[in-house]
This record gives C-alpha cells, structure tokens and sequence, in this order.
C-alpha cells in the first residue's frame, strides 16, 4: 500500500517513507493542525486481517503512550482508517546505534557508557510503570545529532505485574540480543531488558556481539549454554569495572544479574568517575549466606523429640523412664564431643591471647568525593593512615579525591595502622595556547605536540600571498587557555592552489578545435550569423590571446553559425478552418452564393502564397522556404484565420493545418 501524498485523521499529510520494521512501516509525515513533522507507524499490508497482530500494534501505542522520559521517543496519537492502522509519534533526527557500530566499529568506552546510562534511565522509568521493552538491540536505539540517545519501539512491549512469559508461544525480537530465558520461551522480566542491555553495551565496546553462528536457533542455544568471552579480552582498553558491568549484566542465571535497571545506573555511574576500581558486587557471594543450618542443640532436640514420638507408639502412650538404647548412645556420643572439644578450646583460648595484641581490623573507609580535610576528620578516630599524591582530572572538581588504593568495597576490612593511597584532583589542566601564525608546519608541530602537550589538527588552504608550508591561522588563538590534550586546528598554506595559464589564439578555428584549446578555462559559446565568413568557424574570442590568467577563467567564444534555407509542405485543409463559414449558399435558381474566397500564405509575415478556392476545399497543398523556426499566418479575404511556428531545419518538414 503506497500512501505518500495521503492524508489521514484529517491531519497527517504523509510525504515520505523512511524505514520498514518487521511489523510496520515508518513514514515522515507533517502535523497541519500543530504545524510540526512526525513520525507516523503504519502496519504492514500483510497483516492488517491478522487480529493477533492488531492487538498487539495497539499495545504498543497503549504501553510507550503512558511513558514520558526525555529518552523515550514520545507517542502523540493512534488512530484506525479504513485498512490503516497507525501511530503517531516524536520524529527523531539522527541514526541507530547499529549504523554508528556498523561505521565506526568499536566505539569510546566513556561515550558507550553514557549511551548506556541514558538507555537505563529509559528502562528504570518502563520497569516502574510494569512495562517491559523486551527488544533492546542497537537497531531500536537512536542518537540523534546532539547525542541524546532515544529507545523506540515497543512493539513487543506488555504491562506486567511482575513477569510476562513470551507472547504468542513465540519468541519475539533479535535473536542476537535474547536473554537466555527468552530464548527458551520462558518468563521475561526487567532483567530480560538489563540482559539485553548487556549485550548491547558489550557489542559498542568490542565491535561484535557476543554470540553469532549461521542460524539463528544456534545462537539462542549459546545464549543459554555458552559463558561469553569477557570484553575486556577483545578489547584490553576497556575498564575493569566496565568488563565487569557488562559481565553481571549477562548472568545466565537471573538472580546473579542487576535486579533493576536502578542497580545498573548505579554502578554504570561510578564507573565514569572511578573505571578502574573494584565495587561491582557479584550476587553469588550474597546467596551463599542464605541456607539455614541447625545447630546442634536443634539436632539433639529433633532426635529426642523423634525417639519419645517412637517409644510411645511402640508403649502404647506411655513413655517409660528406663534408659533406651538410643539414650544409651547418645550419653556416649556427648561425653565424646566434651573430650574432642577440650583441646580445641584450649587451642582458641590460646591464640584469643595471641591475637590481643594485633592490630584490630576496622572498615575500609569509603573516600572517593570527599576532601582532604574531610578525609583527616573521617579518620581522626582510627589508626589508618593516607597517603596522597594531585593529578589533573577534569571530570572530578578540583581538591575531591577521586582513586583510593585498596578500592572500596563494602564491608571490606582492613587492619588498624593501615596505609591507604589516594589521588587527589587538581582539576582540568589548562595551556595558554601560544602563537603558531607565520611558523612552518614542522615547527608549529612540534611546539603544539612537544612543549605545549596538545593535540593538532592540520587544515589546508589556498594563498595568494602566504607561500606554501607555512601556518596561516590557527584556533584557539594566541593567548587562549584550552584543557590540555585538546585539539588545536592549524591552517597551512598550499600556496595559490591555482594554475595559470596562458590563453590561446583560437580565431578561425572550428568550435570543437577551440574547445580542446581551452580545455582548461571555462567556455562559453556563443552563435553569430556573418554571411562574409566561413559557416563553423570562431569569429571572434572574449579573452586577448597572449593573456595570463587563472585556470578556469570564463572566456567567451563567438562561432559563425549561418543557418541554411529550407523548404516545407503545408497541408491545408480549408473546409475545417472556415467551420461554418465553409457552407456554400443556393439562391432561388439553384446557383451557388460566393462559393470562393481569396487565401494568402506568408512567412514572416512576407506572401509566399496566394490564390483563390472554394471555401469546401480540404486540400490544398503549398510550399515554404526559410531559415530555422517561421511563422506561418494563414489569411483569408485578408483576415487571419490561423497562425502556427514551422520549423524548416528539420529533415523533410512538412506543417499540417486543419
């Protein structure tokens, strides 16, 4: 169904399709009652009578319409006409994620986490609304120019309580980018969409994604079996504490993943100040500590409570106070315990004494953001010392302590008379940019590069009066304060850029001889008409031969063109071009009343033709001569009946006139 040009709801004018998914087509479409352009969904032809899928084309309107979060393409509307079922929604300037992967490759891990940390935000807000997206892949993703990044379509997206199992019986999605438990078409949750994320962030930073094979049922099957290869292998540039986030957020097992987005943004965001440290917590450890185990006191009670519960039905009720074998055993198996348990204490005891006097273990302090001082006030009442070294970070104020040795981690201990190392910032270091105008290349280079630390960026451009090699501006300029390892754009001179030339005689020439003289200027041709000169040949030349000029210089050049004298046919058909006026009268006496009439031909406005004819002639046939296009009037009686242009420079031109 082609729909451009259509207007529907009374108010979208589509102009243009931009983009087909598997379930509807994209087109560009312009607001006329707002006066905006929109994105505007349509489904697909195919499956406009399928009733599943209608439902679910309006769940997604129903489900992304209730979400408003600035990297959520916002819905407007959504509308049903005649076989159209449409939705309406923000029009989103930029690319997908997927075609910045497919240019670029492997991408910055600071821009990627940013990327990131935008798509989370957009998940936490879908998650707390009971909406999960369940199709995160690059291609749903969108930069757009001021990288802002926008995450739409949620055409499989459904409002759930607390998990959804895969629709249809079916999976849904990118199989590249399936959680493992939605690749077995199991329940699907907020950490389908973490793991999908994970996946996603996995693929910016290494250039591929982390399972592929030729179909795509091989692939589900490594999402559920196969341990991915950690990024940071692929990629030795990526940050400990990025390879780690990427890593929980693939889990297989969904208890030792992120258990909300909320989580994720959390530690995706101390990784921007902190990449190398080591604060990402593995869930794996938490879940040993949750197994219940008796003691032993319950175990004694269990078996005493168990051998009553078996002499009184084997007594009838009663239980007698004559010690059973059972207590029997267990009288031996304390005493047992008592002789086994004496020297063990007797061990402990001892190293309690030896242990009194080391050093006691206290809290590793958390001290990335704090100041100095506030550091020396968090640690006035323990043992530990710092240890502090300044470098310049501009992504952490000036005085903030942004990397402490061991890292934080919490619940981490360490011994009291402890060291702990932190860097303190000095923030963003600045050069004052020095001057590089009128200094070779070379030497603006190795200035730039060497002795003031920055970055350079050549530039070239032509000069009339600066010769080649040598710098003509630069940004920043003298003077300037930039952050150092910034980019400083030097423009160097390739001298005039410009060929001259001189021009050449081409007068008498032929036109195609003159062109290939010329070759380098721009030419113009022009046509005269000198009956004195030779047909064909240049006449005259814009440009004085001799002169030196840039090349591609316009130069006019006047080619003698002397049209030949042609003749043509004129078909004449009288009786049509009198109409009525062609009908011959009959007096009382049977004669015909002014059966002729008087026709003249001319050319330009000169009688090539005149004669006299029955007013029902229909034809009559006339010669012309002339040059290139007339004009042919056709008089009768002297009055203009007809005018035509007739061009005689055709072969055998022949005018029909009726």
């Amino acid at each position: 169904m082609n729909i451009v040009g259509k207007v529907i709801g009374s108010r979208y004018e589509i102009l243009e399709k931009v983009g087909e998914g598997g379930m509807a087509t994209v087109y560009r479409a312009k607001d006329n009652v707002l006066k905006r352009y929109v994105a505007v969904k349509v489904l697909r032809d195919e499956f406009i009578t399928d009733e599943e899928f209608i439902r679910r084309f309006n769940t997604e309107a129903q489900s992304a319409a209730s979400l408003t979060h600035p990297n959520i393409v916002s819905i407007f509307d959504v509308g049903h006409e005649e076989n159209i079922y449409y939705i309406v929604m923000e029009l989103v300037q930029g690319k997908t994620l997927k075609e910045i992967i497919n240019e670029d490759g492997v991408l910055p891990w600071k821009w990627s986490i940013n990327i990131a940390i935008q798509v989370a935000s957009a998940l936490e807000t879908a998650h707390k609304n009971n909406i999960i997206h369940r199709d995160i892949k690059p291609h749903n993703i969108i930069i757009t120019e001021d990288g802002i990044a926008k995450v739409t379509d949620f055409g499989i997206a459904k409002a759930v309580s607390n998990s959804t199992i895969t629709a249809f019986g079916t999976t849904i999605g990118s199989v590249h980018y399936f959680s493992p438990e939605h690749a077995r078409g199991g329940f699907t949750d907020a950490k389908s969409d973490i793991y999908s994320l994970g996946v996603v962030m996995y693929e910016m930073l290494t250039g591929r994604v982390p399972f592929d094979a030729d179909t795509p049922v091989s692939i589900a099957l490594k999402h559920m079996q196969e341990k991915p290869t950690p990024p940071i292998k692929l990629n030795p540039s990526i940050p400990f504490a990025v390879n780690k986030i990427i890593m929980k957020a693939m889990e297989k097992d969904i208890s030792l993943r992120y258990q909300n987005a909320t989580e994720l943004l959390k530690d995706l965001s101390l990784a921007l100040k902190n990449p190398e440290g080591n604060f990402v917590k593995s869930n794996a450890e938490s879940m040993q500590y949750t197994q219940r185990v008796p003691t032993l006191g319950e175990e004694r009670k269990m078996e005493n409570t168990e051998n009553k519960t078996e002499y009184k039905e084997k007594t009838g009720g009663h239980i007698s106070s004559k010690p059973t074998k059972a207590k029997r055993i267990l009288m031996i198996a304390i005493i047992a315990c008592i002789l086994i348990l004496i020297p063990i204490i007797g061990f402990f005891g001892t190293q309690l004494i030896l242990d009194a006097g080391q050093p006691k273990d206290v809290d590793l302090p958390n001290l990335i953001g704090k100041t100095y001082e506030e550091t020396k006030e968090l640690l006035k009442d323990t043992k530990i010392t710092i240890e502090t070294e300044e470098e310049y970070n501009e992504e952490v104020e000036a005085g903030k302590i942004f990397w402490q040795e061991p890292s934080y981690i919490e619940g981490y201990q360490v011994k009291e008379n402890s060291n702990i190392k932190v860097k303190i910032s000095k923030g963003t270091e600045m050069v004052v940019m020095k001057k590089v105008v009128g200094m070779k290349f070379e030497e603006a280079e190795a200035l730039i590069e060497n002795e003031l630390h920055l970055k350079i960026e050549k530039k070239e451009e032509t000069s009339k009066t600066v010769e080649a090699g040598v710098v003509i501006k630069q940004t920043p300029e003298e003077g300037e304060e930039v952050k150092a390892g910034s980019t400083v754009e030097v423009y160097v001179s390739t001298g005039t850029g410009i060929k001259q030339l001189s021009v050449p005689y081409v007068i008498g020439d032929t036109e195609e001889d003159a062109k290939k003289k010329l070759k380098d200027l721009d030419v113009i041709i022009v046509y005269e008409e000198d009956t004195t000169k030779i047909n064909g040949r240049v006449l005259k030349q814009s440009l004085e031969a001799g002169t030196t000029v840039d090349e591609k210089t316009k130069i006019t050049v006047t080619v003698n063109r002397i049209e030949a004298i042609k003749t043509g046919t004129i078909n004449l058909n009288l009786k049509s071009l009198l109409g009525s006026r062609a009908t011959i009268e009959i007096d009382e006496n049977g004669n015909e009343i002014n059966p002729t009439v008087a026709l003249k031909i001319t050319v330009n406005d000169e009688t090539v033709y005149s004669s006299t004819h029955r007013k029902d002639e229909t034809n009559i046939t006339a010669n012309v001569s002339g040059k290139g296009t007339v004009t042919i009037k056709i008089l009768v009686d002297d009055v203009r009946i007809d005018m035509r242009q007739f061009d005689l420079s055709v072969e055998n031109p022949v005018l029909t006139i009726d």
